[in-house]
């Protein structure tokens, strides 16, 4: 008999798993710290009364300085942290507890960082706290997004004993059926990190962020599901977390508060049955989003230029300029009318299907400028309002990776590979994600400008005199300095970009019963890689040589190797 039948003890359950993880090295110790490398032992929490002679020792007896030892867990991790404290000393009735800070940090500047301090902060995922402990002690925290630990011992004139400070990693424990391996390492590299990026971010819900921003955004998730179809397959998560947005969402008002997340969510539904085909699911989606539908066409002026209600968000790059966030929303707003119409003819509602390819083709009366933004240049050329190669030449070729966003990085690049040049979004792809990796990112992050990095020290070590803060010293908007997330879900764009153009594969029919296979070998020597369908995996091997797509039985490949520069 189980717990929950023998006791009526019953609750909803935890999709995650749950691995313990030590340290792989200390950082930096401050004040007296004796026996420091043992932290990085592999062994158990478990504390005893006697037999322990190979501790870390905190030790403030006379000393002016706190102890202090900041420890490194090798990569970012979504999880909580447990400091076990084996003995001490100073313990009376009236100060029957020690105190110590516990600081989580996703770079070593955060875990330095107290609350306040470099706009460092506590909201959506508590990093920065004050722990008692008492001998024989096991304290573990809530749950973060982190990647180094700092612990410091603040009670005078006591010393602990420290068995270990590990942590536990929360994650779904599914398996990565896509993957990208090439003469690059530095591609290979960018793949897998955008993977586990998303992976991290695949909680009860899908999140845009770790630490900061542990919320479901319906605009936000849409590069996150183009990732998750590239790497993972169908998950649960995502269809949870969609309906999510829509239940608390009334179909009167904007998700998330932006009027433009509607369209978003529309297309993460359109982008999920082109790739899994579900059929039944989207069918749940047919009432509310043909109200939504009926609503938006209203949104198109008499000039074909769209008119979308407060909460008027694109991007953040454009976010101050009202003409580029225009421009920006006159594509989303097409595109998504496209695939609105697409979904609604699926579903057998031919009335509502054809208003909203009536009113995707009035905003073709309007073609706003992009004013040299290239996020709004990408979204117009994916509406179809500007021509790639116009959009690259005049507006994306310009600086390179100068100006990219993390947000809308993955359509920046689409567009350009749309204009022909492949080659030139491996090299703006390697310059601004590489860049992050360069850095000594694990994860990718909310947002990046490649001008932060010029004069930057990595996020693994201390900041030296006389260089900046790249996690401290930079960030805008809602994401200034320490309360920067470095785990963002949108910022997963290499993944599925190199899955589609590099490996060459898009689902041209629901579920992937028919793919086209358009390879680019984009300048690489060879190319291996593996996506996922509901029918099986599907494998390609590219050279200079030649090359070959394996597809599982149900699944259709349409070849399109014209351009396969060999």
């Amino acid at each position: 008999m189980k717990l929950e039948e023998k006791f009526g003890i019953h609750g909803i359950d935890d999709e995650r798993q749950r691995k313990v993880i030590y340290p792989t090295r200390v950082v930096l110790t401050k004040g007296k710290v004796t026996g420091a490398e043992n932290l990085t032992k592999i062994r158990p929490a478990q504390v005893a009364l006697y037999g322990y002679t190979d501790q870390c020792t905190l030790d403030n007896r006379g000393e002016a300085e706190n102890a202090a030892v900041l420890v490194d867990f090798g990569r970012e991790i979504h999880g909580t942290v447990t400091v076990s404290v084996w003995n001490q000393t100073g313990w009376t009735e009236a100060r029957p507890y020690i105190d110590y800070i516990l600081r989580l940090g996703e770079s070593v500047s955060e875990a330095l960082t107290p609350v306040g301090v470099k706009n460092a902060g506590n909201d959506h995922a508590v990093r920065d706290s004050i722990k008692q402990t008492g001998p024989w002690s096991s304290n573990e925290s809530n749950e973060s997004g982190f990647r180094f630990a700092y612990v410091e011992l603040i009670t005078p004139d006591v010393f602990i004993d420290l068995r270990c400070i590990q942590a536990t990693l929360i994650y779904r424990d599914i398996e990565y059926r896509g993957s990208f391996t090439s003469s690059d390492p530095i591609l290979d590299k960018m793949y897998d990190t955008a993977a586990y990026t998303v992976h991290l971010n695949m909680q009860r819900y899908l999140w845009d962020g770790i630490k900061r921003d542990r919320l479901v955004w319906a605009g936000d998730m849409n590069t996150e599901l183009a990732t998750i179809l590239a790497v993972f397959g169908d998950n649960e998560v995502v269809r949870k977390s969609l309906d999510f947005v829509r239940d608390v969402t009334p179909t009167s008002e904007s998700m998330n508060g932006i009027s433009a997340y509607n369209l978003w969510w529309l297309l993460c539904h359109y982008d999920l049955y082109m790739g899994w085909g579900n059929y039944e699911y989207l069918a749940e989606q047919k009432d509310y989003l043909g109200e939504m539908l009926l609503r938006y066409v209203g949104y198109v002026g008499d000039d074909g230029a769209e008119c979308l209600p407060g909460g008027r968000f694109f991007d953040w790059p454009t976010s101050t300029d009202d003409a580029q966030r225009h421009a920006g929303l006159q594509g989303l707003f097409r595109l998504a009318l496209l695939r609105g119409g697409d979904i609604m003819k699926t579903l057998g509602e031919s009335e509502t299907a054809l208003r909203c390819y009536e009113a995707a083709d009035k905003l073709l009366c309007h073609k706003p400028d992009p004013c040299g933004a290239k996020q709004p240049a990408a979204l117009l050329v994916e509406g179809g309002i500007m021509d790639a190669k116009e959009a690259f030449d005049k507006v994306i070729s310009k600086g390179g990776a100068a100006g990219f966003s993390t947000f809308l990085g993955y359509f920046t690049l689409c567009a350009v590979a749309e204009a022909g040049e492949y080659k030139a979004a491996v090299e703006m792809m390697k310059d601004y994600w590489g860049r992050m990796l360069e850095l000594g990112a694990t994860t990718f992050w909310e947002d990046f400008d490649i001008a932060w990095a010029e004069n930057a020290s990595p996020i693994t070590e201390p900041v030296p005199e006389g260089k900046d803060d790249i996690h401290g010293d930079f960030g805008a908007h809602c994401y200034k300095n320490l309360r920067h997330s470095l785990c963002h879900g949108w910022a997963s764009g290499p993944a599925p970009w190199l899955a589609k153009y590099v490996l060459g594969i898009t689902p041209i029919e629901p579920g992937c019963k028919k793919v086209r296979f358009k390879p680019h070998l984009c300048g690489l020597e060879w190319v291996k890689g593996t996506y996922p369908t509901p029918y099986g995996d599907i494998y390609v091997e590219l050279s200079k040589e030649g090359g070959f797509c394996r597809a599982p039985e149900g699944v259709e490949i349409e070849c399109d190797l014209g351009e396969l520069e060999l």
